[in-house]
């Protein structure tokens, strides 16, 4: 059976790209403290990692969830119990990271399971339109990466060579279903839409053509922009020598004052984020995962 959760659209889900097969896994469920602050607060964002991912970004720092697929699987009703466990935690949201290929489940998930906080999206930006419509009035804030504005990129890096003018319409659907950014007095995001891009080293037009397409995006909207610098070397990158270092400080300097000269609001992350020691520890067991 054909599977139709991302715009894979894989033949069959068993031996689809993601490689989870017929599996909901998952790798991580606990409060996460580095996510923009209208996201994190003061008491976490309640993430949940899903392993496996339609996309192979050769960089991806999250690897052995991505790529290697470590993780517990899950059913609706597991699912529902650690997510409320982690609830009780004061979390001031449930962000579901890296959902994409499993977004038909969520979307089922979500029809029954409510919450009393935001649903997060937290994906590549690698969605299908034809599903986020699944998710309207389910998911109240959507937090995708707009990795490439090039193809070439998308290809090379992520084996994606489709990933830019699916990035662009997922956008346009993903505000269409929660409209305005709406921040609370508490400083926390309600609804809304916030673009991601993190910077890839020795790539400055990419990151440029990704501040003007999203700009463009943003005309007459109200979203939010944020750019990441937390690159950090990971895996093997024999292939990609112009990956093997981190972002400097020009490159961030020129990237954040261009996006600011465009008016372009929201964040810009510290150079100190390029640090290991800010990727999420992920375990087999979810009752390991979120000590």
């Amino acid at each position: 059976m054909s599977c139709r959760s991302c715009p894979r659209a894989c033949e069959s889900r068993s031996s689809g790209f993601c490689g989870v097969g017929n599996r909901v896994l998952v790798a991580r469920i606990a409060p996460h403290f580095w996510e923009e602050p209208v996201i994190s607060g003061t008491r976490g964002a309640g993430t949940v990692f899903f392993s496996g991912c339609n996309m192979r970004c050769v960089f991806c720092q999250n690897r052995e969830i991505s790529a290697g697929l470590k993780g517990k699987a899950v059913d609706a009703a597991a699912l529902e119990r650690h997510i409320r466990a982690m609830l009780a935690q004061g979390v001031h949201n449930v962000e579901f990271v890296t959902p994409s290929h499993y977004a038909l489940f969520l979307a089922d998930f979500l029809e029954t399971h409510r919450y009393e906080v935001p649903v997060v999206w937290n994906s590549s930006g690698y969605d299908s339109t034809a599903v986020l419509e699944q998710l309207r009035g389910k998911v109240q804030v959507f937090l995708p990466d707009f990795k490439y504005a090039d193809a070439a990129l998308a290809r090379r890096y992520g084996a994606a060579p489709d990933y830019v003018q699916t990035a662009r319409e997922a956008l346009e659907k993903m505000y269409a279903l929660v409209g305005d950014t709406v921040i609370g007095d508490d400083g926390l995001l309600k609804k809304g839409v916030i673009i991601r891009h993190l910077m890839l080293p020795g790539q400055p037009e990419n990151t440029l053509a990704v501040i003007d397409a999203v700009h463009d995006f943003a005309k007459g909207k109200k979203v939010l922009f944020s750019l990441m610098s937390q690159y950090t070397p990971c895996g093997d990158l024999a292939r990609f020598p112009e990956l093997q270092r981190t972002i400097s400080e020009s490159e961030l300097e020129s990237a954040w004052s261009y996006a600011a000269m465009l008016g372009l609001e929201g964040f810009c992350q510290d150079l100190a984020s390029a640090d290991t020691k800010y990727i999420p520890p992920f375990s087999d067991s979810l009752s390991d995962a979120a000590k």
